[in-house]
C-alpha cells in the first residue's frame, strides 16, 4: 500500500468499538519496534510501556470504581459502571508512560514530546496492522492512586492510553482541517 494513502486514512476508533480479536504479544512487540522509531533528543530513551490486556483490565476497572467513590461523594451508578468498564472494551491497552530525567540538558518537554511521538507512532503501528485503536487518557491518568497502583514511579507520568482492538463496525473519518488555511509563511522584518 501506498505510504501516503496509509497516513491519510489513519483515523481514531472509540474504544467501545474495539473487540476481538486483539493483538498477540508478537503483534504488540512489533507495534512498539514501531513506536521507538521517534525522535528522542539526547538518546535519554524517556518513555516506556505497560500493557493491560486479559483479566487486568476488569480489575483495573474496579480499582477506578473503587477510586471514583472514594473521590466523589455518591457518584451515580451510571458513572461507576463507566468506569468500572472504561478499559474492558478493547482487548489490548497500552499506557504510554513518560520516564522523566529531571535537571537534564534535555528539557523536559522535549522528553515529553517525544513520548508523545511513541503515542502516534503506537496508533499508526495498530492501524497498519489492521487493527484500531484510540488514545485517551481521563482523569486515571493524572490520579496519585491510580498512578501507585499501576506503577508510575514519581518522575514518570501517563502520557496516554492506547486502546487497541479490532474494529466491531466501520469508521467513518471526521472532516480534516485543509491545511493550506493553517500555513503562513514567516518573513523577516
Amino acid at each position: 500500500m501506498n505510504p501516503f494513502a496509509t497516513l491519510l486514512a489513519r483515523h481514531s476508533t472509540p474504544s467501545r468499538q474495539l473487540g476481538l480479536p486483539g493483538p498477540d504479544r508478537d503483534q504488540v512487540l512489533r507495534m512498539l519496534e514501531i513506536a521507538v522509531h521517534v525522535p528522542d533528543h539526547g538518546r535519554l530513551t524517556p518513555w516506556r510501556f505497560l500493557r493491560i490486556a486479559g483479566d487486568a483490565r476488569a480489575k483495573l476497572g474496579q480499582a477506578l470504581a473503587a477510586r471514583l467513590i472514594e473521590r466523589e461523594p455518591d457518584p451515580p451508578e451510571a458513572r461507576i459502571a463507566k468506569e468500572r468498564e472504561r478499559f474492558t472494551h478493547a482487548p489490548c491497552v497500552i499506557a504510554v508512560i513518560a520516564t522523566l530525567t529531571p535537571g537534564h540538558k534535555i528539557p523536559e518537554s522535549e522528553q515529553v514530546q517525544s513520548g508523545s511521538c511513541a503515542c502516534f507512532s503506537l496508533l499508526l503501528a495498530a492501524d497498519a496492522l489492521g487493527f484500531g485503536a484510540q488514545w485517551l487518557t481521563g482523569w486515571a491518568a493524572y490520579d496519585p492512586r491510580i498512578l501507585e497502583l499501576l506503577g508510575v514511579g514519581a518522575n514518570e507520568r501517563v502520557l496516554g492510553f492506547i486502546h487497541i482492538g479490532t474494529p466491531v463496525a466501520p469508521q467513518a473519518d471526521r472532516e480534516r482541517p485543509d491545511p493550506a488555511t493553517l500555513l503562513t509563511d514567516w518573513q523577516p522584518a
